[in-house]
């Protein structure tokens, strides 16, 4: 078995960060610079985005992106910060369990702690044991990797939605079971369905932020532990570079640029 002690510790503080009380809030980075501007505002961890990553590697998101890359990429990130690294697998960048415990296996020696992993319309028994195999996979590295099961019931609309909630509660117990530490929930904002799902899971609850979502401390009293903006942050930052784009061509202008990042500032952060 492998050590990875300071891995290890790492990952136990990250585990800590979750709770209620105090919601992690992630603002999802995809390359070295947007990880280590994440961490320069005080940060005490740094998520990715598969989406972001893969868009910024010219792959769609979607399980496109080749598994090397995706773990080059993370332990770029992880080399870049000192705080903890979760890192987006999509599905596990693996067609059967022994693939994406191969692929934990990966993540862990490229320093990452933490992982999310969905489920999208795989049946609930298969993802299952996607997540026991990447549970032994970080056993056996000796980490006890954080495995955030993402859960797509509401973002993919999947079956009758007066069924949602409990198959998602269902689906959260047989995860947890399998190994997952934690639950995401995308596509639920509802303040009275959060709670449901916080009083129906007996894990730290991740819920995905965006423009209609209550803020991070009122999330924290519905019962949530952790709050992550996804590929919003990604979304936004390439929006810019559209705007920009469309006024300098258009009009010759370039107001768009008027907040941007000081050069100075951005160069500093990657010395070193």
């Amino acid at each position: 078995m492998s050590t990875h002690i300071g891995l290890a510790a790492k990952a136990t503080a990250f585990a800590a960060l979750h709770t209620p009380a105090a919601p992690l809030a992630l603002a999802n980075a995809w390359d070295v610079a947007s990880a280590r501007i994440v961490e320069a505002t005080g940060a005490p961890a740094v998520a990715t985005t598969s989406a972001g990553v893969a868009w910024s590697l010219g792959s769609p998101d979607g399980d496109a992106l080749a598994r090397d890359r995706a773990l080059d990429l993370i332990a770029r990130v992880t080399a870049a910060v000192s705080v903890p690294v979760t890192a987006d697998i999509e599905g596990g960048f693996g067609t059967d369990p022994a693939a994406v415990g191969e692929t934990v296996a990966g993540v862990i020696a490229a320093g990452a702690v933490g992982i999310n992993i969905e489920d999208g319309t795989r049946a609930p028994a298969e993802q299952a044991e996607r997540l026991a195999a990447a549970r032994a996979a970080a056993d056996a590295a000796g980490v006890p990797l954080y495995i955030n099961a993402r859960i797509d019931t509401y973002l993919k609309g999947l079956g009758e939605p007066a069924d949602r909630l409990d198959e998602t509660l269902a689906r959260a117990t047989a995860y947890l079971r399998a190994g997952a530490t934690g639950v995401f929930v995308p596509g639920v904002v509802d303040p009275a369905l959060v709670a449901e799902l916080a009083k129906g899971i007996d894990a730290p609850l991740n819920i995905l932020l965006g423009p209609d979502a209550p803020a991070v401390a009122a999330l924290g009293a519905l019962g949530v532990s952790r709050v992550s903006l996804g590929s919003w942050v990604a979304e936004a930052a390439y929006g810019l570079v559209r705007r920009a784009a469309e006024e300098l061509i258009t009009d010759g202008t370039y107001g768009s640029l008027a907040r941007s990042l000081p050069y100075g500032e951005l160069n500093d952060l990657l010395k070193g």
